[in-house]
């Protein structure tokens, strides 16, 4: 059984937050104890959630918690039941981390042909609702085949 999921992006303070948002929401509507957790390959440690993207999440009713960036660490690939990343590039460092995370790792939007979900930082608005669109998509279509 699953228990513990992480989710992992560049920076962590635009995707992996919200996908890890809209995957608590998700899977507490179930009653489920999992732990879901978020790192970035390249984090700026201790900084908030993308204000954009805490706006986006806002404005379609989600309630996204205090966030601090926090960097990738192997010991958090060793801990992770599952791991799921953005683009294939992220997969491919979290390889080079802990090669032992291969049969776990897999992108966030592999139920949608393998979907790579694009960066938004420091693009318009229009790039941070189309992550979010993208990523809550993906995130329904993990909670389906977990079993929620």
């Amino acid at each position: 059984m699953l228990e513990r999921i992480l989710i992992v992006c560049i920076g962590n303070i635009c995707r992996s937050p919200c996908a890890q948002t809209l995957m608590n929401e998700a899977l507490s509507r179930d009653k489920r104890n999992m732990k879901i957790g978020s790192a970035g390959l390249a984090a700026q440690v201790g900084l908030p959630m993308e204000p954009t993207t805490r706006a986006v999440l806002l404005e379609h009713r989600h309630r996204p918690p205090l966030h601090r960036a926090c960097q990738l660490e192997r010991s958090m690939l060793h801990q992770a039941d599952l791991v799921l990343a953005m683009e294939h590039r992220h997969i491919d460092g979290i390889y080079r981390i802990a090669p032992e995370a291969r049969g776990k790792t897999f992108l966030l939007g592999k139920w949608q042909g393998e979907l790579e979900i694009q960066d938004p930082f420091r693009r318009d608005r229009t790039a941070f609702e189309q992550a979010y669109r993208q990523i809550r998509t993906a995130v329904e279509a993990w909670t389906v085949r977990l079993g929620h």
